[in-house]
């Protein structure tokens, strides 16, 4: 029994729970291809998704046997592959780039390298996906595969594991007749190898209706009104219902799966005064169906449960490998982010160079100084803000991978995250170097090695920091939208607490914590003590006698030469930080409930 408190408030139910599923119990066998079908809201997926343990809420009552044991989760992952109805896949590798990312995650560590190329061939080969096997997958709806060839992408994905029993969710929502007709075809391969194939399907057609060998009909509230062959030419599913007094006669060449629904629904259970769940329970077929399920309940003598050592089949370096491989391939694949965020810092140096030109030679006053800094404050602030906007819908879209990558047991989320962590350096390296190569030269700073390292470290942890700061905020956030408000809402606050627009000493005390916590604020310190901490010209001072530069940094800013080593471990803490909490929270926090 499944009952959920969450969806009785939408209904105006007043009651404590809502029943979803009801006394359900059945059995699904090797070899045999069977229908879980029902009108909407007959807990069709709800029952899916229970069976499979991907359900996420309400509370679950029953007992769920695999070969006469008791389910466990962590083991059931390891055998089963679960093809979820949106086709969610990266967008960025090829189809067989795919497949081999499953199967080297998924199978065991005891297969070759080689013998999982090869057993990826073979499943290309059965679900008729040879010809597309370096086809990038794409977004659904712009490029890459058509809905039918994702469909096959999806099965194939799950296949490759060599799973004992498949679920899909309506492998044939969506398709026209002929990719409906495909992707059956690879339903039925499937099923000839031996698994276990369990399919939600909704008002198929006759074609795709008598492709399956045995059908699980719920009625609305989540009780069994059928549960037995179809037949040849649905007849023995057709004839159980005719027999039941009142029923009206299927007619010629009518599509048995709508007929089936048409008089089994609630206006005909009212129309005929019947309740076709307790003439079911009443029936011949389900006292057959209890011996069934009492007798493989029960394990077969001299076997033994099915264990595994690990939740995992690939150790902690195993999976972040795999999953750094994957995700540099798409940051490689992926020009519209990376190479949007290298033209934007090319740009914004460029212009920023040309309109602070030879700005530090021209440092005659404070005021010369004050605009150096903030010529170099808004540089890195200006490239930092656009790394973190556009970080965030690859991250989201990857997110949604992850879901489902991790609900199939391929890999726990530290190394996931890790791998994304990884990724992220040697293009932000790159995007520095192109930043810090215009912006040095044509802001005339000074070309001494040691200052130069510290302009590039500096710039390169700010960049790297907003980069992992955004993907924090996706990480905390339902979504994209909700993400990048929650960015941009601390974009103010990074500004004014920056020690720039107002400067530590005039920021009032019960605010000076916020300062110390403000990345932002350490960028500034970083960049104006590396150049200008151990400069000794004088400049002219308003209202005061000359002053060394060194002096007057001190003296406004608060900021000591003395405490540069401290500013570099503070940047590279706070790049560290965010990615901790982004890896923290995309282990923690769940926002695709099911």
């Amino acid at each position: 029994m499944l009952t959920c408190l969450r969806e009785m408030k939408t209904q105006g139910v007043t009651a404590d729970k809502l029943q979803l599923l009801s006394g359900i119990s059945g059995a699904f066998r090797p070899g045999v291809l069977t229908a879980l079908m029902g009108v909407s809201g007959a807990g069709k997926t709800t029952l899916m998704d229970v069976l499979s343990g991907r359900k996420t809420g309400g509370y679950i009552e029953g007992e769920v046997y695999i070969s006469g044991y008791p389910k466990n989760q962590a083991t059931f992952a390891r055998m089963s592959g679960y093809c979820e109805q949106n086709d969610i896949h990266s967008p960025q590798i090829t189809v067989r780039e795919s497949l081999l990312f499953s199967a080297f995650l998924r199978l065991p560590k005891e297969v070759t390298d080689q013998e999982k190329k090869v057993f990826v061939d073979e499943v290309m080969e059965l679900i008729e996906l040879n010809g597309l096997k370096d086809a990038i997958v794409g977004l659904p709806g712009l490029n890459g595969l058509s809905t039918e060839q994702r469909k096959r992408l999806t099965i194939a994905v799950e296949l490759v594991a060599n799973p004992s029993i498949i679920f899909m969710d309506e492998p044939t929502s969506g398709l026209d007749a002929r990719a409906a007709a495909i992707v059956m075809r690879t339903v039925r391969n499937t099923v000839n190898t031996g698994r276990t194939v369990v399919c939600t399907i909704h008002q198929p057609s006759i074609d795709i209706f008598e492709a399956f060998d045995e059908l699980l009909l719920l009625k609305r509230g989540g009780q069994v009104i059928y549960s037995g062959p179809l037949g040849r030419n649905s007849q023995k599913v057709v004839g159980y219902f005719q027999e039941i007094p009142g029923v009206p006669k299927i007619k010629e060449k009518c599509n048995p799966a709508t007929w089936m629904l048409d008089v089994s629904s609630a206006a005909a259970e009212v129309r005929l005064k019947i309740d076709f769940a307790e003439s079911y329970k009443s029936s011949s077929m389900h006292q057959r169906n209890k011996a069934l399920v009492k007798e493989l309940s029960k394990p077969p003598p001299g076997t033994s449960d099915l264990y595994f050592p690990s939740q995992y089949s690939q150790s902690s370096f195993g999976q972040f490998k795999f999953c750094l491989w994957k995700q540099w391939w798409t940051y490689w694949r992926s020009p519209d982010y990376n190479l949007v965020r290298m033209f934007f810092a090319f740009v914004t140096a460029l212009v920023l160079g040309v309109i602070f030109w030879r700005v530090g030679l021209k440092m005659r006053s404070s005021g010369d100084l004050l605009v150096i800094v903030g010529s170099m404050y808004a540089a890195v602030m200006f490239v930092g803000c656009e790394n973190c906007i556009c970080v965030q819908p690859v991250v989201a879209v990857e997110r949604t991978v992850f879901y489902r990558e991790q609900a199939a047991g391929m890999y726990s989320a530290i190394p996931y995250a890790l791998a994304q962590v990884v990724v992220e350096i040697p293009y932000v390296f790159v995007e520095t170097l192109v930043y810090t190569l215009i912006v040095y030269p044509m802001m005339s700073f000074e070309w001494t090695l040691v200052k130069f390292f510290w302009f590039f470290y500096v710039s390169f942890f700010t960049f790297l920091y907003f980069t992992y700061y955004g993907m924090m905020t996706v990480s905390v956030s339902p979504n994209g939208q909700v993400a990048s408000i929650f960015a941009a809402a601390f974009y103010s606050f990074f500004n004014l607490f920056s020690g720039f627009f107002v400067a530590r000493s005039k920021i009032p005390k019960w605010w000076i914590w916020y300062y110390w916590l403000c990345p932002v604020a350490w960028t500034v310190y970083g960049l104006v003590v590396s150049q200008y901490g151990d400069v000794e010209d004088l400049i002219k001072v308003p209202g005061q006698p000359d002053q060394q530069v060194s002096s007057f940094i001190k003296s406004y800013f608060g900021y000591d030469n003395d405490f540069m080593g401290v500013v570099a471990v503070v940047l590279a803490g706070f790049t560290v930080f965010f990615a901790m909490i982004y890896a923290y929270c995309i282990k923690t926090f769940n926002f695709q409930q099911r």
